[in-house]
């Protein structure tokens, strides 16, 4: 096992199993990018940690079944599926915070994470974000 894979299975631990923002934070570098599909790009070790901690907070017992992993050269790649039941706030890109749902969601994606002397420096996750806020309840009936 590589640099890169040890450091995306410490991050998805510190971000399911065992959720932990210093440990978060001990992983990416200062000056790290990241790209969401729910916030988009985000510069910066802190706005990286800030994401993370809506999310831990949302899903406090959220788990990581892998499906695949991969690491090629500097770069580790995870697929899987990221479960857990909304008992936290969720906060929203635009300020808002929705209350907790009690709904439990299972959402397939992608993980890529690229890796410098032990910190990534470019991170980018995938997953079906109609998906996810659609297991949460927080869309229409209707559709659009």
């Amino acid at each position: 096992m590589g640099e890169a894979r040890e450091v995306m299975d410490r991050l998805t631990d510190a971000v399911t199993t065992h959720a932990d923002l210093k440990v978060i934070s001990e992983l990416y570098a200062e000056d790290a990018v990241a790209f969401t599909p729910d916030e988009g790009e985000l510069r910066g070790r802190d706005s990286i940690v800030e994401y993370w901690r809506t999310m831990t907070e949302a899903l406090p017992e959220a788990t990581f079944q892998s499906l695949h992993s991969y690491e090629v050269g500097d770069t580790a790649i995870d697929e899987g599926i990221f479960s857990g039941r909304n008992t936290g706030p969720l906060e929203l890109p635009n300020g808002e915070t929705l209350p907790p749902t009690q709904k439990e969601i299972r959402i397939r994606g992608v993980d890529i994470a690229t890796v410098k002397d032990g910190r990534i420096v470019d991170y980018r996750l995938y997953f079906d974000e109609m998906d996810f806020l659609g297991q949460l309840g927080l869309l229409p009936d209707e559709p659009f």
